[in-house]
This record gives C-alpha cells, structure tokens and sequence, in this order.
C-alpha cells in the first residue's frame, strides 16, 4: 500500500492518497513513511505549520537516510514558500500609502517570567536563533530594534504584537511634527501657568497651558565632554575626550497643542519669574534645578515620568545615519556635535507618539 502511496502523489491525486494515508494510519501509525507522507499531505494542502512539525520530529526520530533526506527538502520547501509570503507582504505593505516613510520599530520591556517564551517567537518572526532572540528583547526600558520603510516595520510590528510581544512603530516624520519650545523661566503657575520661552526660530515670547494638559513628562541626562590629557598604558600624555558632567534635561509634554516644553539645567533662568528656589546667593545651579523639579513634581503629581533614556541612548547611539536626520532642538555650546543630543529628542518624541496613540 505505501507504493500505492508513493504512486499517488507522483501523480498529485491527491484525493486517493487521502484514502490510502487513511487506511496506513490505522494500521501502522509509526510507521516513519506513513509519516512522512503525512507530512506531504499538510503540506500540499496548505497545513505548513502541520507538515513542519512532521518534518521536524522525523529528523529527531529516524535514522533512514531517504526519509531523512526527504524530510530536509520538504522544510526546505516550507521555508521558501515562506519566504515569498513574506517577500510578497512587505513590498505590498511598503507600496501603501506611506509604507516608504522612514520609521522606527520599538521594543517594550518584556518580564524576565515570560522571556524564554516570547525569544522563540521572536526569533521565528525575526528569523533569528533563539539564543540572540534572548538577548534582543529588553527586560527594562525600550530598545529600538530596527529602522526603515514603516510599511516593512508595521509588518513584522504586528506579527509581534499578535505573539503578544509588545511593540510599536513611528515615523521620523511624526516626530519631526512635533513643536520644540525652550523654556527660560516660569510666569506663573495659577489659575494658569505660563512660561517665557523660546520657538523653533529662536523667537522669544510666552506661552499660557492649564497643568491638565500636560500628558507626559521625560527626564534626562546629557553628558558634558571635555578634551584632558591623560596617561596611555605606557605612560604616554595623550588627549582625551571624557565624560565630566551631565545637563540635566526636563520635557514636558502637551499632546493637545501638539508641543513639548523643554527646560534644562543651565539653560533656565532661575533669577527671572515666579521665584520657585531661594535666591540665596549659596544657591547652586544643582541645588536650583532640584528645587524646580520638585515643584514641578508638585504640580503635575499624577503625570508619568518617562527616565530610561540613558539605556535607551547606548543601544542607538552607533546609528549615526539615522539620527543625523533627527534636529535635536537641544541648544548646547559643544566643541563638536554628538549622538547623544539627538538620541534624547528621539526618546522624548517616541514617548509623546506613543502617548497619543
């Protein structure tokens, strides 16, 4: 009978290879042959997953040379197949409207409990080996995995979310939307407040919001860098670029108006406006700053502070390419640009796109 099997499908009369298979699982469902032409029948009736794990336990389970060939060439069949789906998927995603925009795909943190679990699924929608699966999704803030056509990206962003790894994608265009403006001090802060600050053209004015809209705030830390000469392992003076301090950057989000506001350490005026620190003249610039962040804590009580943009940075910090595109709005004097300032205004644009969705 399993000739009269083989027989059938070499004509692809499918419908009487049906019966015999029928017949043989009955009889020999151990059969490693009956098996395998098992396999051929989910796969030939569009049961991939089905015929998949048929191939796979045959090459776990048996040692029969010709079986164990077949059985490669039928996975090899699958994933080709696979591979045009997807092929096919994509393209059709880029070519909608939009899909050719620039984006970003974005990772959330997923619990240490369920980390194994959701590897292999990456891994299978990423293909990649479980084992650097493991090591791509992040446990504490979010790490932005990949960049380009947000039709690519909303593609495999889905599979992911529909594998319960959550995700989500922006374009660089949504982000450049967003209005930046510097603020210099605060006014007043009842029954409105209202802050003198600074737009995008550098042109000086002031702004009046009710603390209900601010949506999110984004705190962060930029490095100061400055050339010191240094010691080599042989002893040898040589230049340095170190890490000497940090500018302490504070957003505040206004989805509504479609706008950030943006304080930072050296930047605020802390003799101007409503006085929110002591004007002792023992007063610090980090003591200041500290007396602003707890007052704005005061506030808006109840919004959510965003902070992991330092582990967020090292892991795109490398992607020059892209983050050139990025106008960072952040007015530092530095001897020489850095990926760092980009990289924040980055974070803090995600958190606002992922605010209002």
């Amino acid at each position: 009978m399993l000739e009269e099997l083989a027989t059938a499908f070499e004509r692809k009369d499918y419908h009487t290879a049906t019966k015999l298979l029928k017949h043989l699982l009955e009889e020999s469902p151990e059969n490693p042959w009956v098996q395998f032409y098992l396999g051929r029948l989910d796969e030939v009736s569009g049961k991939h997953q089905e015929a998949q794990n048929v191939y796979r336990q045959l090459l776990r389970s048996t040692t029969n040379a010709k079986i164990l060939s077949q059985a490669r060439q039928g996975l090899q069949r699958l994933e080709e197949i696979e591979q045009e789906k997807r092929k096919q998927a994509i393209a059709q995603a880029t070519m909608a409207d939009g899909g050719n925009a620039i984006g970003v795909l974005v990772l959330e943190p997923i619990s240490n409990e369920f980390k194994n679990q959701a590897a292999q699924k990456f891994a299978q929608i990423m293909q990649l080996d479980p084992y650097s699966a493991k090591l791509v999704l992040p446990t504490r803030g979010w790490r932005l995995y990949r960049s380009g056509a947000v039709g690519e990206l909303k593609y495999y962003g889905e599979q992911l979310q529909n594998a319960n790894i959550s995700c989500f994608w922006v374009t660089l265009a949504e982000i450049h939307k967003i209005q930046v403006f510097q603020v210099n001090y605060f006014l007043e802060s009842t029954p409105k407040a209202s802050v003198v600050c600074r737009n995008q053209e550098n042109q000086l004015g002031s702004l009046s919001f009710d603390w209900s809209e601010v949506k999110g705030r984004v705190l962060g830390l930029l490095p100061i860098f400055e050339q010191v000469i240094d010691r080599d392992v042989r002893g040898k003076l040589e230049r340095k670029t170190k890490t000497q301090d940090y500018f302490q950057f504070y957003d505040l989000h206004l989805p509504g108006r479609g706008c950030i506001l943006r304080l930072y350490d050296n930047g605020y005026d802390f003799q101007q406006g409503l006085e929110i620190a002591s004007q002792s003249s023992l007063n610090t610039i980090k003591i200041s700053w500290n007396s602003l962040v707890g007052w704005l804590e005061q506030q808006i009580p109840q919004v959510k502070v965003w902070s992991d943009f330092t582990p967020f940075a090292e892991t795109i910090l490398d992607k020059t390419e892209m983050l050139e595109q990025m106008q960072s709005h952040i007015h530092i004097l530095r001897r020489e640009q850095t990926n760092w300032d980009p990289a924040f205004h980055l974070y803090s644009g995600l958190v606002f796109r992922k605010n209002v969705s």
